[in-house]
């Protein structure tokens, strides 16, 4: 699965303040152990080696801001696809994945039921 993920992994700033950073690798570790737990990211033992919970979460809303996890699923998508190991039978959409906006007419502008101002005595 790493071989799929990390070429979709943005490259680190080479001109970031701070300490190195934890590997890639060891972050997504990191955060599939607290999505997996369910545990606070501030509970994320050190002892792990995945780096402190605040160092994952920063690295999952990079990751999340620049599509990492759209186009892995995608990957995903395509290859258990032309393995003939998805059954698209028991698929299902409805329009909190789907755009239904086609023909729909546009919201009609509402007139303000506020109380107007009153008048400037200046």
């Amino acid at each position: 699965m790493w071989a799929l993920i990390e070429p979709v992994l943005p490259p680190w700033p080479a001109k970031a303040p701070g300490p190195k950073p934890i590997p890639d690798r060891s972050c997504l570790q990191g955060i599939l152990f607290v999505l997996h737990t369910g545990i606070g990211w501030e509970d994320l033992p050190q002892e792990l080696g995945f780096g402190s919970g605040m160092t994952c979460w920063r690295r999952l809303e990079r990751w999340t801001e620049a599509g990492v996890f759209d186009q892995v699923h995608q990957i995903l998508l395509a290859k258990l696809n032309a393995a003939n190991r998805i059954d698209w039978t028991r698929a299902a959409m409805d329009g909190s994945h789907i755009d239904a906006k086609k023909g729909a007419l546009a919201p009609a502008r509402r007139r303000s039921t506020a109380v107007n101002p009153a008048p400037s005595t200046t």
